[in-house]
């Protein structure tokens, strides 16, 4: 009988820790499905995100390792998912272990360990500082890189 899980993600600035999220699921069950937060339930979980929920939804969509992308409005809704699509795994990250173990009266709960040094918080946090770099500081790096070039040449 084919297995099917879930998990749910914002998916904002996809990067090789989702990539890998998606395989290890690949790996665990014949289907999976994944559920995109919409902007809007990014907003009430006071998320700020770079890309809108329609390009991220597509994104996901594309991965070879996904059989389906649904949104993800709510908190609540993954119980009804749960039972809506038949779901036999329920899985997401350890930051967030213990916080659905009341799925596990109708799933498996499984929450997987996350890719070392890889996070879209890192990512923004990187992207904040580097944007807060004057354009005055940023011209005179280049500056220097250019001479580098040029005596390395």
């Amino acid at each position: 009988m084919a297995k099917t899980i879930i998990t749910y993600g914002t998916f904002d600035m996809f990067h090789v820790g989702h990539l890998n999220l998606l395989r290890r699921l690949n790996e665990m069950a014949d289907r999976v499905i994944v559920g995109v937060s919409t902007d809007e339930f990014n907003v009430k979980k006071g998320k700020k995100t770079l890309i809108p929920y329609e390009q991220r939804a597509e994104i996901v969509s594309a991965i070879q390792y996904v059989d389906l992308v649904i949104p993800e409005k709510s908190w609540e809704q993954k119980l009804s998912d749960v039972q809506e699509y038949q779901v036999d795994t329920f899985a997401i990250g350890k930051d967030w272990e213990g916080k659905f173990d009341f799925l596990n009266e109708v799933c498996e709960v499984v929450y997987l360990d996350r890719t070392d040094s890889i996070s879209t918080t890192d990512l923004k946090r990187s992207l904040k500082r580097f944007l807060s770099i004057s354009q005055k500081d940023l011209s005179q790096a280049f500056e220097v890189l250019e001479m580098l070039r040029r005596d390395l040449s």
